[in-house]
């Protein structure tokens, strides 16, 4: 990699990163595969590292290093160990709705904890039963004097049984424009998590339920003002979690070229290695070629966002193409493993089931092309890209 994609600031931080995740948290995975439940331990530990921060200005405590070096960060964690990539990438949806839609009191008092690992941000969006149509959520806010009071279920919340402060879009009344956001914090009376329930991958990494009954939230905690629970709510799924998962997508795609050749390094057929086989050697040719054009994908569409320029295409794309690449490159990797790969002895069937946990969040693959076509036809609506740049640009002139 050469130009922004190599700079030496993300070559130490890829690297600090890479030594990380091979102390710190590869020795803890076999645990996670067996217990199948939130490690706390290990995500306190890493939020202690200041990797939260990455999008989190200098003033506030954070790294102020952006999009990309966010990416990096994600990926060299999701390559040893997706369920703490996924861990990562939860909380920066966090702290994203703070960073653009805070104010300024609310970012003094949240960014420099989530900056230094002392608090674990979530955001609360899905419902059970309207699922990725956020319209059609049904849990409320209703405003009480200073006080909003809380009621509903979310589901699919990321570090949901790990997290200190949820941020919960609510309808407070009718249309797209009844959707408002509030911090709450995960010991406010009223607030609770759901049983975790064991999933099939990302073992370690909690995703599951928060149930609203009668929580009262002070009006300070609404983010923003009534209203800007949609901008809130898109923006972190189309701005940051596409990207997020995107990293989570890349890192596990180069966990599995790793182990398969190795795998087919020291296994050997006919006196040779497997990968002289030239079957097996076109494999990998196929592994390396997708995780190449995964991984400019992925680069380019940050890159993009760092500069505020307009990518809400590129952030989709670059979903698409990762995780497609790594189920693709997941599925051959099992098929050269053949009766090896199912067994635990070797991460590659791990690799194969966490890539599966990536489909769905932030848009299926069909949601992905969906709105690729409008941007080819002329029909999309606008780019959050560009409005959240907009925002930034006129709150950085005030």
């Amino acid at each position: 990699m050469d130009g922004y994609f190599a700079s030496r600031l993300h070559q130490q931080l890829r690297e600090r990163v890479r030594d990380f995740a091979e102390c710190e948290v590869r020795p803890r995975i076999p645990a996670m595969e067996t217990a199948r439940t939130a490690h706390r331990e290990l995500s306190r530990l890493i939020a202690r590292q200041g990797w939260l921060g990455a999008t989190i200005p200098k003033g506030h405590g954070g790294m102020g290093v952006g999009h990309l070096a966010k990416t990096i960060i994600i990926e060299e964690l999701s390559r040893v160990s997706g369920s703490m990539g996924a861990m990562v990438q939860a909380s920066q949806l966090g702290v994203a709705k703070i960073v653009h839609f805070g104010s300024e009191e609310q970012k003094k008092t949240w960014l420099p904890l989530v900056a230094a690992g002392e608090c674990l941000p979530t955001i609360a969006v899905t419902e059970p039963e309207s699922g990725g149509h956020v319209l059609g959520m049904t849990a409320t806010a209703v405003r009480e004097g200073d006080d909003y009071v809380l009621n509903g279920r979310k589901v699919y919340v990321g570090n949901s049984h790990v997290g200190d402060l949820h941020g919960v879009v609510v309808r407070t009344g009718p249309g797209s424009e009844g959707l408002t956001a509030f911090l709450v914090e995960s010991r406010r009376p009223g607030c609770r998590t759901g049983e975790q329930k064991p999933a099939m991958g990302l073992h370690g990494f909690s995703f599951g339920e928060l149930h609203f009954e009668d929580c009262r939230v002070p009006a300070a905690n609404r983010l923003g003002e009534e209203g800007d629970g949609l901008a809130v709510a898109y923006s972190s799924s189309v701005l940051y979690g596409r990207a997020n998962l995107t990293a989570v997508a890349l890192g596990i795609h180069q966990a599995i070229l790793e182990e398969t050749t190795r795998f087919c390094a020291e296994r050997h057929r006919y006196g040779k290695p497997l990968h002289e086989l030239p079957s097996i050697k076109l494999k990998l040719g196929q592994l390396q070629s997708r995780l190449m054009t995964a991984r400019l994908a992925a680069y380019h569409a940050v890159h993009l966002l760092d500069r505020g320029l307009p990518c809400d295409a590129e952030l989709m794309n670059a979903k698409l193409v990762n995780v497609e690449s790594a189920l693709d490159s997941a599925r051959n990797a099992m098929e050269i493993h053949a009766a090896a790969g199912l067994f635990t002895e070797r991460p590659i069937e791990r690799y194969l089931r966490d890539a599966h946990h990536i489909f769905a969040p932030a848009g299926t693959s069909d949601v992905q092309l969906l709105r690729l076509a409008e941007v080819a036809l002329g029909q999309s609506k606008g780019q959050w890209s560009q409005r959240l740049a907009e925002l930034t640009r006129s709150e950085a002139l005030v």
